[in-house]
């Protein structure tokens, strides 16, 4: 039986049963299920003879050189758990420079003489990999012809299984490197970043005296946002399926102004598809901690406990992947984009970044009386000077063509990086810069006025959802990282900007301890210092605001408003040489990733202009052409039949003014995708901001101005108030 446009919210609400549709069928026993296809330390302790276990240990927990010799009993060890859960093949899983993943299986499967096969998996195996490099992005670091490339085993990460219904593969965590040496993903600088921050960090901890520590290590959690639409709209949907955001669409008669979806009810099919994609996560050792309706109609956030930032990234990528390949068991597609609809709240990343040591100190816990504790003031007082002195690599490790939709809206922290801490810390550093701290504000109890509810504790200052980098007890909230970005680089940064500031100022103790000052009166110097230099960054008010704009430039603060203006400043003499002096990344490292990102740039933003164009030339201007000629008709009947037809040929008049409108705008855009602006990648990427995304906002323009008036059953696309609101 056919069906009509106008039928589409009806068939999807009846799609979902909340019988037998994902539903546990009783309890989720998550202590039993937590971990089991993960490779983790109790499944090797239990499977690795003692000793190839404790070598292992001391690479995972210490950071030491790993052994090759325990390659082959690892390996072993690993297959047959991997072929125990049903495993017939294992695959090298790596993060090129694409913001991705990437894997190639191969089997475990050996042909025997005897006609007949058996399951081999050797230490090489495991170690080392070798995918063809030439078709990854590489940024001119080697040429395509070129085609040998390495993934390399990452032992600090656990190798995890991979179920499907047709069978399972072992996933093995990887770096991945060119045949030269060069790194050409997102863990290898990521692993170099946290043994700089190490080393910093135990440098400083030796002078406050902390000698048992041995180990430091930044730790993340990280906050994903997501949209859930049904599939039945998102396949309809050219711009979704193609760019993953939608590039015509009129805003909806309600969007999110009643407030009422923000940790709302969540409804049966969403909650269903949650609770399915946690148990997956739960089985891959991830710890999924938080679910909750977030602000915009269909949008929702899952947040997992914080881990060592390695590890979180890698866990971060399988959250993505799980999201989305779940998402369509329940009927809906999950989407990650950081603006797939004009005129609601964006999706983004909150990236929670701490630092710990193996010791189990939060060096980021200010405790009850933060003015009384000089290792938290440190510490603290390194991160404001870090982020003063390169909020352009805190911008560029969020740069992002999508992201650039939704950084400075009223709805995400603004392209301007300033830092956030709280009244109390703030107040704190404020006597620290006039001499010396003697006290901290207390939050004291809160009272409700009513018998039946207790006093609670008040926390000593309130929160702010409009900073960029904000204080939140323990740990500073990095809040302009996209939905769809990895964490990696984000956090590669954080560690080596922090790594570079600890250096800096225990350079500056030490000096001051050999010179004979006693040490809280050194430490205090150094962090009245840091905050002396450093505090143009600290801001507590409304980032949205343009008053705050205002302000900012009278401080001297970046905006780096583009994609474009961001990775301009990336290969700076400054951050070159930054990321050389750690050994994080090679200039050439440097330079071919700011190439790769800027081809990016163009590609994603070409592919959205083509298929802007496509839209709006094969379906939008039909439907319009469809009505306008049937209003003609009717107004040509009217007149035989000496009816009005005045109301008629006030929506025909519009109906003409605007396809005028929309084929004077598609005929600039078509102009300015013929002219790329250039050979290199850079002028291309000019032309697609300054030329071709303004063309492409007149033809949005003309076509929602086109949505409002054109009939119902002939708009050629799903609208926004079916798309957010069929659940």
């Amino acid at each position: 039986m056919s069906r009509n446009k106008s039928d589409y919210n009806l068939v999807a609400a009846t799609k979902f049963s909340p019988i037998g549709n994902g539903m546990q069928s009783g309890p989720m026993d998550i202590e039993r299920i937590f971990g089991e296809n993960a490779f983790g330390l109790d499944e090797m302790k239990n499977r690795l003879p003692k000793e190839v276990f404790k070598s292992l240990q001391r690479t995972i927990d210490n950071g030491e050189r790993l052994d090759p010799t325990i390659a082959d009993a690892v390996a072993m060890a690993m297959k047959e758990w991997a072929v125990d859960r049903g495993a017939t093949h294992f695959t090298h899983w790596f993060q090129p420079l694409t913001g991705s993943t990437a894997e190639k299986h191969d089997s475990f499967i050996t042909p025997n003489k005897g006609g007949g096969a058996i399951a081999r998996f050797s230490g090489s195996e495991l170690i080392q990999g070798e995918p063809d490099a030439s078709s990854f992005p590489s940024g001119g670091l080697r040429a395509t012809f070129e085609a040998r490339g390495y993934t390399i085993w990452d032992p600090t990460s656990p190798a995890f299984i991979v179920e499907n219904t047709s069978g399972s593969y072992l996933a093995i965590p990887t770096a991945f490197a060119s045949w030269s040496g060069e790194a050409l993903d997102a863990k290898t600088p990521l692993l170099r970043s946290m043994e700089a921050i190490n080393k910093q960090a135990l440098r400083v901890l030796k002078l406050f005296g902390a000698s048992e520590v041995s180990k430091v290590t930044s730790t993340v959690g990280v906050e994903q946002e997501y949209f859930l639409i049904d599939e039945e709209y998102y396949f309809r949907r050219p711009d979704l399926m193609t760019c993953g955001r939608t590039l015509v669409g009129a805003k909806p008669p309600r969007g999110q102004e009643l407030d009422d979806h923000y940790f709302g009810s969540i409804p049966d099919r969403v909650l269903s598809c949650m609770l399915e994609t946690e148990k997956e996560l739960y089985r891959l050792g991830i710890p999924i901690k938080t679910r909750h309706n977030e602000v915009a109609p269909s949008q929702y956030e899952i947040a997992p406990l914080y881990e060592n930032t390695n590890i979180a990234c890698d866990h971060q990528q399988l959250i993505m992947i799980t999201l989305q390949r779940i998402a369509r068991q329940h009927g809906m597609v999950c989407l990650l984009h950081e603006k797939p609809f004009k005129g609601v709240n964006g999706s983004g990343k909150h990236n929670n970044w701490s630092l710990g040591t193996d010791t189990g100190l939060n060096l980021l816990e200010p405790g009850d009386n933060p003015h009384d504790n000089l290792q938290f003031l440190f510490f603290c007082a390194a991160v404001i000077k870090a982020v003063y002195r390169h909020q352009d690599l805190l911008r560029v490790s969020v740069a992002s063509a999508s992201n650039d939709h939704r950084l400075g809206a009223n709805e995400a922290p603004p392209a301007i990086v300033s830092i956030f801490l709280g009244e109390q810390l703030e107040d704190v550093f404020n006597q620290i810069a006039k001499g010396s701290a003697t006290e901290s504000k207390q939050g004291g109890l809160m009272g409700l006025r009513t018998l039946v509810l207790p006093d609670l504790p008040r926390h000593a200052g309130d929160r702010n959802r409009t900073s960029p980098f904000a204080f939140t007890g323990n740990k500073f909230e990095f809040r302009a990282v996209g939905s769809s970005q990895s964490v990696s680089f984000a956090n590669t940064v954080l560690n080596t900007i922090a790594a570079e500031a600890l250096e800096e100022m225990g350079g500056l103790l030490e000096a001051k301890l050999t010179a004979g000052e006693t040490f809280e009166t050194a430490v205090i110097d150094v962090v009245r210092d840091t905050v002396h230099e450093s505090k143009a960054i600290i801001f507590g008010g409304d980032n949205y605001s343009k008053e705050w704009h205002e302000e900012a430039e009278r401080r001297g603060l970046l905006n780096l408003r583009t994609t474009l203006d961001a990775l301009e400043t990336f290969v700076s003499e400054k951050n070159i040489r930054l990321f050389e002096a750690y050994g994080v990344l090679t200039e050439a490292e440097v330079r071919s990733r700011e190439e790769i990102w800027v081809e990016q740039y163009f590609l994603t933003t070409n592919i959205e202009a083509e298929t802007t164009e496509s839209m709006a030339r094969t379906m939008v201007m039909p439907a319009a052409s469809r009505y306008l000629g049937m209003l003609s008709k009717t107004i040509v009947a009217g007149k035989k039949a000496g009816i009005s037809t005045k109301g008629v040929k006030q929506v025909a008049d519009h109906m003409a003014a605007y396809i005028d409108e929309l084929q004077h705008a598609l005929g600039n855009l078509i102009d300015a995708n013929k002219d790329l602006g250039g050979d290199s990648a850079h002028e291309k990427a000019h032309h697609m901001l300054h030329k071709v995304i303004p063309a492409m906002n007149k033809v949005r323009h003309a076509t929602d101005r086109l949505e409002r008036i054109t009939a119902g059953d002939l708009w050629p696309l799903p609208k926004y108030r079916d798309i957010l609101f069929v659940k």
